[in-house]
């Protein structure tokens, strides 16, 4: 299963106190394929340096990066549908030059990908994540 994880979500799922650590340990058990691109990578790197420091940041970044399950992809065109919030149009773009299964986000500027019949994007909660693991894992 290809996966784009927006960057509140990797966030969330690093620390081991969270409820969603699970989530970043099913990627470390190459349970899910993690999808990126270099400026994904930018803003993972400046949101962790941000709140956890710069060696961390660039610990998580070596760890993720050296995973079988981390595959990068090169985007060949912008599609620039997140006019809420362009920035996010990092996320879209490589989902859909990854053919990513799904998009995973809380963040509200996604919504509108819901009604886009093209380029389709499944936009999925964390917490719908969760449960799609789950029923992978199980089956």
């Amino acid at each position: 299963m290809k996966v784009v994880l927006d960057t509140n979500v990797l966030l969330i799922m690093l620390s081991e106190r969270s409820k969603d650590h699970d989530l970043f340990l099913a990627l470390l058990n190459n349970d899910y394929e993690l999808c990126i691109t270099t400026d994904i990578l930018s803003e993972y790197e400046e949101i962790i340096a941000r709140k956890n420091g710069a060696d961390i940041a660039h610990a998580v970044l070596e760890l993720i990066t050296s995973l079988p399950n981390v595959t990068r992809y090169q985007k060949y065109f912008r599609w620039n549908l997140i006019h809420l919030d362009p920035d996010d149009d990092k996320f879209v773009d490589c989902a859909i030059a990854a053919g990513a299964d799904y998009l995973v986000s809380d963040d509200r500027h996604f919504d509108k990908l819901v009604n886009l019949e093209f380029p389709k994007v499944t936009v999925i909660s964390k917490e719908r994540f969760k449960e799609v693991l789950s029923k992978k894992l199980e089956g």
